[in-house]
């Protein structure tokens, strides 16, 4: 009886969460791809590279530059490995699609993908040449470093942290990839008691077999409930008519 309620919170999803999760990653991948690429075209036809144009004050500016390196202009001159990276990220992505259940995962990976997809394409066609194209930053938001040196970063980047940020979230929530609902403590406690109903053990029960705690009762009592009878006198005690 107790096990009723948590199979059918832990049901198969349905048909339309199957078909509607795959569609959320990919449009989410689309919205990221599509803002970062047109964005880096806009930058590259309209605002001169090395110079910052205030757009908020200090809050935010536009700072053309050619990246060779990894996010926020790191790791530079590593081009390459990035490539190699950025391709196994999108591979994996794509192949867990058809087992993605779980609406936060898909915006998580829809995000990654996207973004991870919006710099790889600037390492493939972007100068100088395939596969080492530097990648386009234009954002630079000074306060947000305290104090540190400024990095630029673009639209795919945004896509990429933002993602991790989600990911940490629903890892620390326990949120399945399958689309199954958390259990709470009351439901886990009925799938406790479940099983231990199927399996006949009460909770905390001694782990050691009845019957080893049986043979082992019967030994001992033979070693001390019953005390052997003492041996009898070798010598027979002389009757009080001899005397």
């Amino acid at each position: 009886m107790n096990d009723a309620p948590v199979v059918a919170r832990g049901a198969t999803p349905s048909t339309s969460r199957r078909l509607l999760v795959p569609v959320l990653l990919v449009g989410v991948a689309i919205v990221v791809y599509a803002a970062d690429q047109l964005s880096k075209n806009w930058v590259v036809e309209n605002l001169p590279e090395g110079r910052s144009v205030p757009v908020l004050g200090e809050v935010l500016q536009w700072h053309f530059v050619r990246n060779p390196g990894a996010a926020f202009s790191m790791a530079s001159g590593s081009t390459w490995i990035f490539t190699i990276l950025a391709t196994v990220v999108v591979g994996v992505i794509l192949w867990q699609i058809r087992r993605l259940r779980s609406v936060p995962w898909a915006v998580f990976l829809g995000l990654l993908l996207g973004g991870v997809l919006g710099n790889l394409t600037d390492r493939l066609t972007r100068a100088p040449g395939f596969p080492e194209g530097h990648v386009i930053d234009f954002i630079l938001t000074p306060w947000m470093w305290l104090g540190f040196t400024p990095a630029i970063y673009n639209i795919a980047d945004i896509g990429i942290v933002g993602g991790m940020c989600l990911f940490v979230l629903i890892t620390l929530l326990g949120v399945p990839s399958d689309g199954s609902p958390r259990l709470t403590r009351a439901e886990r406690r009925a799938m406790e008691e479940a099983i231990e109903e199927e399996t006949g053990e009460e909770p905390g029960a001694d782990p050691e077999p009845r019957a080893d705690r049986e043979g082992r009762a019967g030994d001992d009592g033979l070693g001390s409930g019953s005390d052997p009878e003492p041996d009898a006198d070798p010598e027979p005690r002389a009757s009080t008519g001899d005397r």
